[in-house]
């Protein structure tokens, strides 16, 4: 393919990427329980909300959308490169491996410090892993507790039925948030994985197996906080108000 037709083709491709992303984003504002219903605001407010939530995503892609357009219509001399480099900016990983892989590319052609930045990357997510596992579990450690109140008042025959109920339809959002952010965090460890891959394949130095060893610690993070929301899920599970 010539490289002019490479080029339309590739600033074709993010133009239509993060019209979907706007349109995915647009699509599902307002429509689901978990945003019309009452959550815990720390899951929603909180400063670590905008790295794994569903709203930091359609930011992301507001902001890719604006850069990319801002792109094609600019003057710049490789609009495709433009257009890349302006989707990184704001989503990162998040606009996907191959994305990510040619911006970094394209800033960096030596492969070790292409590498050392990946790492960088993967590890300012997994504090943003960690970050977002801290105030989830304190939601957590709240929900247990309700959830324990309500089985011992079920068992004395003095439960108020409506607040009950109230309590478990919050706690009911509150997992849905948490598993939504847990399928971002898994998504981007997917992708960061498959950027390592392709540089493993094309011949990648000595740093690839830092950056393999910082995806792994992400998904064991990322694994740890699945297994406290599932335990929250069986908890709550076991509870039928009737």
């Amino acid at each position: 393919m010539p490289r002019s037709l490479w080029t339309r083709f590739k600033l074709q491709i993010a133009v239509i990427l993060t019209g979907s992303l706007l349109l995915g984003g647009c699509a599902s504002t307002g429509s689901s329980m978990v945003e019309t219903n009452k959550t815990d605001p720390r899951l929603t407010q909180g400063s670590d909300a905008q790295f794994f939530s569903k709203s930091g995503y359609q930011a992301c892609a507001v902001g890719a959308g604006i850069g990319i357009l801002s792109c094609a219509l600019s003057n710049s001399s490789n609009k495709a490169v433009c257009a890349v480099a302006a989707g990184i900016t704001a989503c990162g990983v998040a606009m996907g491996a191959n994305y990510y892989l040619d911006q970094r590319r394209s800033e960096y052609s030596n492969t070790g410090q292409r590498l050392t930045k990946m790492n960088n990357d993967v590890q300012q997510d997994t504090q943003n892993v960690i970050a977002r596992t801290a105030t989830a579990q304190q939601v957590i450690n709240d929900d247990q507790t309700r959830i324990a109140q309500i089985k011992q008042a079920m068992a004395s025959g003095k439960i108020n039925k409506a607040k009950a109920q109230t309590d478990i339809a919050e706690i009911d959002n509150n997992i849905a948030i948490m598993r939504k952010d847990l399928a971002n965090m898994r998504n981007k460890a997917s992708e960061y994985a498959k950027v390592a891959q392709q540089e493993r394949q094309d011949g990648a130095g000595p740093e690839i197996k830092q950056v393999d060893a910082s995806i792994a610690k992400m998904n064991e993070k990322v694994a740890a906080l699945q297994k406290e929301v599932d335990g929250l899920y069986t908890q709550r599970s076991a509870i039928t108000l009737g």
